[in-house]
Parts: C-alpha cells; sequence; structure tokens
C-alpha cells in the first residue's frame, strides 16, 4: 500500500470520525456552534490533502500542506474546547481525537519541512 494513500485514508478516518462526533454533541447554543467550527476544520484536511496532491507547483503543494496543518490544529484546540466545556459526554472520543489530530499535525509538520528543504 502507496504511503500518500496511507495518509489520504487516515484523514478520511479522521474527518468522518469528527462527523460522527459532531452529530452526537450537546444540543445547546455553544454546543451547535463548536460542533458547526469542529465540523469545517475537522473535514477540511482530508480535502485540501486532496488537493495538494494535485498541486501546480512545488510551492503550491506546500501552500495546501500548510492549510492541512492549520486546519488541524485550529481541530485540536475546538476539541480542547469542546472537552473543557463539557459539550459532549464521551471523555474517550475527545482524548481520542485529540491524539490522531497530534499525531497528524506532527506527520505534516515534518512533510512540510521535508518539502520546504527539497524546495531549495
Amino acid at each position: 500500500m502507496e504511503r500518500k494513500y496511507d495518509l489520504e485514508s487516515r484523514l478520511i478516518e479522521f474527518a468522518s470520525a469528527v462527523i460522527s462526533f459532531t452529530d452526537s454533541m450537546i444540543n445547546s447554543k455553544a454546543g451547535n456552534h463548536m460542533a458547526n467550527q469542529l465540523l469545517r476544520s475537522g473535514t477540511s484536511p482530508a480535502l485540501n490533502y486532496g488537493e495538494a496532491q494535485s498541486g501546480e507547483s512545488r510551492k503550491d503543494f506546500i501552500h495546501k500542506l500548510k492549510i492541512v496543518l492549520k486546519e488541524l490544529r485550529e481541530s485540536r484546540v475546538a476539541l480542547k474546547i469542546i472537552a473543557k466545556s463539557n459539550l459532549h459526554s464521551d471523555s474517550k472520543r475527545i482524548e481520542s481525537l485529540i491524539s490522531e489530530s497530534n499525531q497528524l499535525i506532527s506527520i505534516f509538520v515534518k512533510s512540510i519541512e521535508t518539502a520546504e528543504r527539497n524546495n531549495i
């Protein structure tokens, strides 16, 4: 199995988990707001990674990877806010999503560093 496919699959799994998670959040003004925020930032990385794969140039590829990283970081912060505000009852699911976002962030930080180093 190709590494590119693995990362894409992982981002799709993360997006799918975020969708399921946000659908089961507490139905309140704050819960709905944070669910919508997380839904956008949590599904965006998979879509932007797909775009990066057909980047018009190395610079465009790196730019799109940076967007993926930005959205993953935003998702992680949203999850921490949701946890701190008790907007979801399943703390294990929150921790699992935070852990996965941390791992994905680490992968993309290294990928961007490598792509920028190879761009010179």
